[in-house]
């Protein structure tokens, strides 16, 4: 997925995001450390573990059709990969392995979810999208929120997840959550069709940003939204290594020269900033972000 995961063993991490998950002794942040390099240098995942894999093998890929998605940015192959951009250094995606720690039991503790997802004041009836959305944690509870009458779009750039995802909607008896493989500069998703769209610690991940905002911005409704979460770089005491955070600054920087506008910011979450943007008016999708810094 776009903010995918990675596991080892028993020791579930987010391979290189969490400094110290807790106040603990110096020697665990250390193993943490080390841990995150092996992960790091790994090669390819091997196939998943049993009970994964037989989840992944009862659902098949993603189908698409259905969604209406004719328009694209183009059908050219995707650039090369950024490195940086406006300065910040991109942040490596990871494996799907780690999947379990998104539903990890402290995740409401430390995050706050539910305010996060009451603050999206969602409404029946509306189509809105995750982007990254991995397993489903998000997704599922959207799905929920829009009602039967509503749409979930869940993009994710690994199938793997979006099959586990499935599993999920299906043992929930969720059936307006609606699987998109989407791709590392393009999301998939129908133009003019999306009334929000939630990146949740996934933005910074992005090794194609202008591609992925241009074409977020092309979906959004006329009143829709981009809701990005980060976490806090202003905040040491978030326990997050600094290449996954960002600041409110450098989210600015970023996406107002992409035709994004701030409309909206919610501060009182426990670690990340929750940040909302409407489309400039008039449209500009044509333009391009300076080239400058990136």
């Amino acid at each position: 997925m776009y903010k995918s995961l990675s596991s080892c063993g028993d020791q579930r991490t987010t391979a290189g995001r969490l400094v110290a998950h807790s106040a603990s002794s110096g020697r665990k942040a250390v193993w943490v450390l080390w841990l995150t390099i092996v992960v790091a240098l790994m090669p390819p995942p091997a196939p998943l573990g049993d009970v994964a894999a037989q989840i992944v093998a009862a659902h098949p890929s993603p189908d698409t059709d259905d969604l209406g998605i004719a328009e694209r940015l183009d059908s050219s192959p995707a650039p090369e990969p950024l490195e940086s951009y406006f300065g910040r250094r991109i942040a490596p995606t990871m494996s799907f392995l780690g999947a379990d720690w998104l539903v990890r039991a402290e995740r409401q503790r430390e995050e706050n979810c539910a305010r996060m997802l009451h603050e999206l004041r969602l409404k029946p009836g509306m189509v809105v999208c995750d982007m990254g959305c991995g397993n489903g944690f998000y997704a599922l509870q959207m799905a929920r929120q829009v009602g039967p009458r509503g749409k979930v779009l869940a993009v994710d750039i690994q199938p793997e997840m979006l099959r586990l995802l499935q599993a999920r909607a299906d043992e929930a008896g969720i059936d307006n959550v609606h699987s998109v493989l989407g791709a590392v500069a393009d999301p998939k998703l129908p133009v003019d069709q999306v009334d929000l769209i939630l990146c949740v610690d996934v933005y910074h991940e992005f090794s194609h940003p202008e591609h992925m905002l241009r074409a977020m911005r092309r979906s959004l409704t006329d009143d829709g939204v981009l809701v990005l979460l980060e976490y806090r770089e202003e905040d040491p005491q978030v326990p997050i290594l600094p290449l996954h955070k960002m600041s409110k600054k450098q989210v600015l920087r970023e996406l107002q020269p992409n035709g994004f506008r701030l409309v909206r910011e919610f501060d009182e979450l426990p670690w990340q900033h929750m940040m909302f943007f409407g489309r400039d008016k008039p449209r500009t999708d044509q333009r391009r972000a300076p080239a400058a810094e990136k």
